[in-house]
């Protein structure tokens, strides 16, 4: 075990220092300048949209686009909201906050335009629509085998590595505030994880739905409960976020390049922009136009990262909780939460964690088998995924809290760089399509709908348009 997470913590370092960081950043950067900063100068329109109704089909089973937001954001929030952000903060620094809000505000550009695309690219499934990177690698880019790779690393990545530190997490969590032994708590969730992935996506964007908006309101309001009772120390502790991003003392003590990684790393841990990930869901959405649900998957970038994330971070900042590496993890910020409020706080962290985790587990699933759909059509090959997926849900309780994560970061790597291969490639189409959004808009169309027809470079490309 420990030669396997020597070698996976090496790849690591190779892929994250000198392949990933560039490719996000360029990326990045690159397409909110192509859209000219759609992530900021659309943002009222992402809101609007989340109540939009146009777009569904009577009598077919699509999702709406704020049950595709829902389980993305099921997938989303989840452990690297409370355990990612207190490990980056335990192992980088509180620098780390500062650039998990930079990946956050240039990736959500990223973000959209894989949105746009897996919307463009999308095709009829039996109860539902379907799409995502897999399908806009095989039908835009015309690379079956690409589309292929992509499918097996993300069924990996979502199903099985990512599961894993959810699990963990929600296994340490309640074993630190109730005692539950992770035995019993990893095979009480496999068991909860296996009735509901057998439902299918209706029942994971009917679950998700309710449990989202709860637990993130109920989360964040006790968040800004703390920050309004430590107002006098903001300012002071926005300051230490930016210098340690930048200061002298870091960049002298080595620490700098750690804050600038375990940002990152967790922050594309948490949000996903870029990733592939929740394509796979906004392809499932009803809309009358691709740019929409691009939006909308945008705007939960910003919850996820900047809201709930920040949230995090300010509580174990203000809290004065050791930031030695002596504890590390969720129980980070249990400790954190216990300091601010007494030991109701720990519990509360345990509570929410499950509630997290657990909408992320089977958001997580869902990427995975819109995947293993996409390979293949037999139901052995599916219904023996979801018993995998349960079975990798009781090894996370039972891994350490280093491999598990480590076993995360590799696969998540690999499946952001074929990801971003992709969408760079066909970005201009994701551009076209926002400039057919935005001028319909200023012709006063409410609701644009697209119509592949007005765009010449589109005809033949959208199946379900």
């Amino acid at each position: 075990m420990e030669i396997l997470n020597n070698w996976i913590s090496t790849a690591n370092d190779v892929l994250w220092s000198y392949v990933l960081i560039i490719m996000l950043l360029g990326c990045a950067a690159w397409f909110t300048l192509k859209t000219r900063f759609v992530q900021f100068r659309m943002i009222g329109e992402m809101v609007r949209l989340l109540g939009d109704s146009t777009g569904k089909h009577d009598g077919e089973k699509h999702i709406s686009s704020f049950q595709a937001f829902a389980v993305s954001l099921a997938s989303r929030v989840g452990t690297g909201n409370l355990a990612g952000v207190a490990t980056a903060i335990a192992v980088g620094g509180p620098g780390a906050v500062f650039w998990m809000w930079i990946i956050a505000l240039l990736g959500a550009s990223s973000a959209f335009v894989e949105s746009t695309l897996a919307q463009l690219y999308k095709t009829k499934g039996n109860d539902s629509f379907v799409g995502g990177p897999a399908y806009y690698m095989k039908k835009g880019l015309g690379l079956e085998w690409m589309g292929i790779l992509f499918a097996v690393l993300i069924s990996i990545t979502f199903g099985f590595a990512f599961n894993s530190v959810q699990s963990n997490t929600i296994c340490a969590a309640l074993q630190g505030s109730f005692g539950v032994s992770p035995a019993v708590m990893g095979t009480i969730l496999m068991v909860l994880t296996l009735a509901i992935i057998f439902g299918g996506i209706q029942r994971i964007a009917k679950v998700s739905s309710v449990i989202v908006p709860i637990m993130a309101l109920g989360y964040i309001a006790l968040a800004l409960g703390i920050v309004l009772f430590n107002i006098t120390e903001l300012p002071g502790v926005i300051k230490l976020i930016v210098s340690s991003a930048f200061g002298w003392e870091q960049a002298l003590g080595g620490t700098a390049g750690a804050a600038l990684m375990q940002g990152i790393k967790r922050g594309l841990f948490s949000n996903e922009a870029g990733m592939g990930s929740a394509p796979n869901v906004a392809a499932t959405a009803s809309v009358s136009h691709p740019v929409k649900q691009g939006l909308i998957q945008t705007l939960g970038v910003f919850t996820d990262t900047l809201v709930i994330c920040t949230c995090t971070a300010f509580i174990i900042l203000f809290s004065g909780a050791p930031l030695d590496g002596s504890v590390n993890g969720v129980q980070l910020t249990q400790h954190a939460l216990t300091n601010e409020i007494g030991n109701a706080g720990g519990i509360f962290v345990a509570i929410a964690i499950l509630l997290f985790a657990f909408s992320s587990i089977i958001g997580n699933y869902y990427y995975g088998e819109a995947n293993i759909r996409y390979i293949t059509s037999k139901k052995s090959v599916l219904y023996l995924y979801r018993l995998l997926v349960g079975g990798m849900v009781l090894f996370g309780a039972l891994a350490t809290l280093e491999l598990a994560w480590s076993l995360a970061d590799i696969m998540m790597a690999l499946m952001t760089i074929c990801n971003l291969v992709a969408i760079s490639l066909l970005s201009k189409q994701a551009f076209l399509l926002l400039n057919d959004y935005l001028a319909q808009k200023r012709n006063g169309i409410k609701s644009p709908v697209f119509d592949k027809e007005r765009i010449p470079q589109l005809k033949g490309k959208a199946e379900c348009w």
